[in-house]
């Protein structure tokens, strides 16, 4: 234990103690005391000089208040030895009665004796010793479910969110979501998450000439109804496409406002034009009942040149956003960026197939939204098709 008390009085050096009452308090002699202060220099069996430092004068790491410090410890010591009671220790320290007797009780040595030095070794080694498995590791089943939410893009938040359902009835299988950001980060958990798109720095166009044209009998988003804005009611669309290099594939992408569930559009010619978008959109809305094809968000590219039939065969009214203003189909940018997760920038989309997009849809519509309160898509509109208009 020479070494441990070596280190005991150097931290009682550190700490301002003087050098005789160190020396007390260790339990040593004072020449010992000088020769672990100063160091010392002597000769082997061979004759040659070995040196043995000083003690260090560091001064100790600084814990939480909560925690009993060395001074502490010694104090109970001395009062200990000198048979004052527990109550009246923990009155001269300020603590609780059942903190000192818990120390007296855990941190004694193999004689049965309390010391202040073993005290301190023995919280130290408790308080460094190696971190526990995650449950997510130790769990089978908790492993499972979390990696396969995690495998579909979910994020940490929403699968937090998800385990309560999954396990109602096992709190303890319940995690936060920074131990699932933890579980993802600890590669002995086996766990991983897709990795997220990289965002491209957005090139500065310069302003030129409008060449497409202007869409005829277009409808504006100003003289849409206002229960469409607040959202108030479920039925209401935003549209867009998302196209592939050189504008020669594409995917169509509706959303709707309430609910933000999605349907994918496959685009089977490659290129969107104005008669395949109208058919595409017509079948894609027709097959929801009609009190769920209300209305149509759209920019004023020329894939809707041919919203009128639209319109005349789906009893869903188009309304076209202003000129160079994605922010007003919000919802549908913000889904739009969900599947460059799926489909990055630079993605040739003609050879995707409509059962491809059909099971991305259904992931996404399958995902708690936060902003839904955790509610999934597929549930709020499957609730919404069975009430009538």
């Amino acid at each position: 234990m020479l070494v441990e008390e070596r280190e005991w009085f150097g931290r009682l050096i550190a700490q301002g103690v003087g050098p005789s009452e160190a020396c007390r308090i260790v339990g040593i002699d004072r020449r010992t005391g000088t020769r672990w202060r100063y160091g010392r220099t002597i000769r082997n069996g061979a004759g040659e000089p070995v040196h043995y430092p000083p003690v260090s004068l560091t001064a100790q790491k600084p814990r939480h208040p909560r925690y009993l410090s060395l001074t502490e410890r010694t104090t109970i010591a001395d009062l200990h030895r000198a048979g004052v009671g527990v109550c009246a220790i923990a009155d001269e320290l300020g603590r609780s009665a059942s903190t000192v007797s818990r120390e007296l009780r855990r941190n004694i040595d193999d004689q049965g004796r309390y010391l202040p030095g073993t005290a301190e070794q023995l919280t130290v080694e408790r308080q460094a010793r190696p971190s526990r498995t995650r449950r997510v590791a130790r769990d089978e089943q908790l492993h499972g479910v979390v990696a396969d939410l995690l495998g579909k893009r979910w994020s940490p938040e929403q699968v937090a969110h998800e385990l309560p359902k999954h396990f109602p009835d096992q709190p303890e299988r319940h995690l936060c979501t920074e131990s699932i950001y933890q579980a993802i980060y600890d590669p002995r958990t086996d766990v991983t998450r897709p990795a997220k798109r990289r965002r491209r720095r957005r090139r500065r166009r310069v302003q030129g000439l409008e060449r497409r044209g202007r869409l005829t009998g277009m409808t504006m988003i100003a003289d849409r109804p206002a229960e469409v804005e607040d959202r108030i009611q479920i039925g209401h669309w935003e549209g867009d496409c998302i196209i592939g290099p050189g504008n020669r594939s594409a995917i169509g992408t509706l959303v709707e406002r309430v609910t933000r569930f999605v349907i994918l559009i496959h685009v089977a010619t490659g290129r969107p034009t104005a008669a395949t978008m109208a058919d595409s959109i017509v079948d894609a809305l027709g097959a929801l009942a009609p009190h769920l094809r209300r209305t149509l968000t759209w920019d004023q590219g020329k894939e809707l040149a041919r919203h009128q039939q639209i319109t005349a065969r789906t009893g869903t009214r188009v309304f076209f956003c202003d000129a160079h203003s994605p922010w007003q189909r919000g919802s549908n940018e913000n889904t739009n960026g969900l599947l460059r997760d799926y489909f990055p920038k630079g993605m040739d989309l003609a050879g995707i197939s409509p059962e491809h997009l059909q099971q991305v849809a259904d992931e996404l519509n399958d995902r708690p939204r936060k902003t839904l309160g955790w509610a999934r898509p597929a549930d709020l509109i499957a609730d919404a098709a069975l009430r009538t208009a």
